[in-house]
């Protein structure tokens, strides 16, 4: 066990707010699986320091936390109005995770029309019986040659529904390398989200939070029922507006309004909103 001291970092917000689905909280300790690594994390209150039971490196932690990212900057340049203000002040030191791109695609391919604890379950499920026992109740996340080569019968016990078939043919295109991962990171951002929606599954909304939390692309605003809402509610007399407001649009005005680091206010606003509802601004 080792400690780390990072500047402006809340892990409870970071791993709470709905970006992963892998991690668990009992008591101060937060567990989850990483790869091939079972990990555990804890933050002490009074000191901010991040204690780590792990063999992984500092570095990983570093680069898995986003600790390179200048927060600090960041607020500076989405903080356009009194709600992200309020998100940002309340929710301070929540950062975004650089995902694995295989687990991420195939979590949010998962994540559609379902609620957090009903996707927690999935994959929990998917990584039973198909990934590799790592210690006592947690498991690997499947690579894509064993997903593409699951019976579909097998995937239905893990209560995937509609979603078996399209995770498995996404794994044949990864294993095929029609789907090239290190292609999407090189691509400019509407250039990788198109590519991401020509898979069965895929809309905007997943394509954006895939690229958000796996490919850098921190100009992706992910769209969901929350930040809909959010739209609707506080900024729909924007003149924005005035002559399209579909789900579309609103990402197209989450990124003209927020600025390259769209994604960062996305999350906050999100978990403002799934933590507090609709919240007074005076």
């Amino acid at each position: 066990m080792y400690r780390l001291e990072p500047e402006l970092f809340n892990l409870n917000y970071t791993l709470d707010c709905g970006q992963v689905f892998r991690w668990e909280k009992e008591g101060d300790w937060w567990t989850g699986v990483v790869g091939n690594n079972v990990i555990r994390l804890s933050q002490e209150k009074e000191s901010g320091q991040l204690l780590i039971d792990s063999e992984l490196p500092p570095e990983f932690f570093s680069r898995y936390l986003r600790f390179d990212d200048d927060l600090s900057s960041i607020y500076v340049s989405i903080n356009r109005d009194l709600l992200i203000d309020r998100a940002i002040n309340k929710y301070k030191g929540l950062r975004l995770i650089r995902q694995d791109p295989w687990e991420c695609l195939i979590s949010y391919m998962l994540a559609t029309a379902s609620s957090i604890p009903t996707i927690q379950k999935r994959i929990c499920l998917l990584s039973q019986f198909l990934g590799q026992e790592l210690e006592d109740g947690y498991f690997s996340f499947p690579d894509p040659e064993t997903l593409a080569n699951a019976d579909l019968s097998l995937l239905d016990r893990c209560k995937l529904g509609f979603r078996a078939d399209r995770i498995k043919t996404a794994a044949e295109e990864v294993c095929s390398g029609e789907l090239d991962f290190d292609a999407l990171f090189r691509l400019e951002y509407k250039y990788a989200r198109e590519r991401l929606m020509r898979l069965r599954g895929i809309g905007e909304k997943v394509a954006d939070c895939v690229l958000l939390f796996a490919f850098e692309k921190m100009e992706s605003f992910p769209v969901d029922t929350h930040v809909r809402q959010i739209i609707q509610h506080y900024h729909i007399d924007d003149s924005y507006f005035e002559t399209c407001s579909n789900l579309s649009c609103m990402g197209d005005w989450g990124r003209e309004y927020f600025g390259h680091y769209c994604g960062y206010a996305q999350e906050y606003l999100y978990y403002q909103k799934r933590i507090e509802g609709f919240v007074s601004l005076y």
